[in-house]
């Protein structure tokens, strides 16, 4: 699927129809000048100014933590890029986008695609060299036929999502904002069933909310995510933009925003999450303007990021199999957790002491199908979407990997989810991009229970506690968690 973003679908708010994708609502891409982003692998990290002792250069306090307290150490991948070859690239006039230090690649920006091709060839310690960004040139609103819905999009039983009316003129993002807010009798508002799937309630009953762990966020926008009134209460502890440093995260797209409000809202009878006691970063790597493998980068960029804060937990409602150019498009056989840049990355996390909530993908009823890169990744939680009354929606992306893993790990529900618009309201979403974050922020709330339990073992022992788990299959995986039963068990 073009849409790189694993959301949905039909939504709508007090009434009022609209498309709350991220690429849906991108503006139209500018003429620029064309610019190539190319991925450099590089041999070695001779001249690095980090040292394996000295761990406090370049990770967080939280994050050194975080490791000695699950027994890791600090390896390699840990170690910042060359600088001795940053400077001599940049000496040379490249740009440099971004980098990964756990995959030690670098990302250069080239107006010549042809001399970015040969940098392999100018530098001793590039081994190899592959473009995976073009500026995106203009294009005309594709005209659809009538009564035929947007590539991406599946109706769930609510009529046709139509498409957002182009604003006359410039306004501040402030404007839209309403903050219209009906209260209900259920203390968690419209996210009642989704918590009370996984038995969430108990737990938050039990005194453990997300209190003390970190959660990161990579994803798209979060347009007023810093002014809606429902996210009063929520701790922002900081941001950042791997696509567009320069760019505001809460000037563009929903995406991140919705994400955000699964977890983080603290609105008691309108909307509470997950983790309503959990402290979040928010992060962008998603470019609504283009789907390309320059993304991955991005994606990459953003883990180590999260890693280096000190984020215990990271949510991520993002995926790609289907690219601009369909050279790039992910082969079944390669989703075996490495093979892509993307998902070797997360593949990492664990290793570092994180927990990883991935969304499987809305591929299901499509000719793909299957799971969405980084959902193949190894010792992550990879979630599936489930209707209100449990049962796998028809759109969730099938298992297993390409190497014979169970895949999804778990389910959530994933259909008509309450959400947080940027209007300030409370509506209704569907997609594996928001059973993630449900499922994530129990996560941290149980993680907050069992402190000692290290991220291997405690993703482990929630997979253990899936109904599915005595016969799990690449629809349920191990099947929806229940997570006061969870810690109940782990206590004794």
């Amino acid at each position: 699927m073009k849409k790189s973003i694993l959301f949905l679908l039909s939504l709508f708010f007090l009434g009022m129809p609209i498309v709350a994708d991220a690429q849906e609502q991108q503006e139209e891409v500018t003429e620029k000048p064309i610019v190539y982003r190319f991925r450099l692998q590089l041999t070695d990290k001779k001249g690095t100014k980090g040292k394996l002792n000295k761990p406090e250069a370049y990770l967080s306090k939280k994050a050194i933590e975080r490791r000695k307290k699950q027994g890791l150490g600090i390896d390699s991948t840990d170690l910042p890029i060359s600088a001795k070859y940053l400077s001599t690239l940049q000496k040379d006039g490249l740009k440099v986008h971004c980098v990964s230090k756990w995959n030690n690649t670098v990302v250069v920006e080239v107006a010549d695609s042809l001399y970015g091709e040969q940098l392999a060839s100018n530098y001793p310690f590039v081994s190899s060299s592959r473009c995976i960004y073009i500026t995106p040139r203009p294009k005309p609103a594709p005209q659809r036929p009538q009564g035929r819905r947007p590539q991406g999009q599946r109706p769930q039983g609510q009529p046709q999502a139509q498409q957002r009316p182009q604003p006359s003129a410039p306004r501040d993002r402030r404007d839209m904002v309403t903050n219209a807010l009906d209260t209900v009798a259920d203390y968690y508002g419209g996210a009642q069933n989704q918590i009370a799937q996984l038995n969430g309630i108990e737990l938050h009953n039990a005194g453990f909310n997300g209190t003390g762990i970190t959660i990161g966020i990579l994803d798209g926008g979060y347009t007023n995510a810093d002014v809606v009134s429902v996210l009063d209460n929520v701790e922002i502890l900081g941001t950042h933009n791997f696509v567009n440093p320069e760019e505001d995260i809460y000037g563009a797209g929903s995406h991140g925003l919705m994400v955000l409000s699964c977890m983080g809202s603290n609105k008691p009878n309108v909307l509470v999450g997950t983790a309503p006691g959990a402290k979040f970063w928010l992060l962008v790597s998603e470019d609504g303007n283009s789907e390309q493998l320059a993304e991955e980068d991005y994606w990459a960029a953003g883990i180590e990021y999260a890693d280096s804060v000190g984020c215990d937990v990271v949510n991520t409602s993002l995926g790609y199999n289907d690219f601009d150019n369909d050279k790039d498009d992910t082969k079944y056989y390669e989703m075996d957790g490495h093979q892509h840049l993307i998902s070797n990355s997360a593949s990492l996390c664990a290793k570092k002491g994180m927990i990883l909530c991935v969304s499987a993908g809305n591929s299901g009823d499509e000719r793909w199908h299957k799971l969405t890169p980084p959902a193949d990744a190894e010792d992550v939680l990879t979630v599936g979407a489930l209707t209100a009354e449990g049962v796998n929606t028809t759109f969730s992306s099938l298992g297993y990997s390409a190497d014979g893993r169970v895949k999804p790990d778990v389910t959530a529900q994933g259909q008509a989810c309450a959400v947080v618009t940027p209007a300030g309201t409370v509506g209704r979403a569907s997609g594996t991009s928001f059973a993630s974050p449900i499922l994530c922020g129990m996560v941290a709330s149980l993680w907050q229970a069992l402190p000692d339990y290290t991220a291997v073992e405690l993703m482990q022992l929630i997979r253990e506690h899936g109904h599915n788990f005595a016969h799990p299959d690449e629809v349920y995986g191990y099947g929806t968690p229940d997570f006061f039963q969870t810690y109940l068990d782990a206590k004794r």
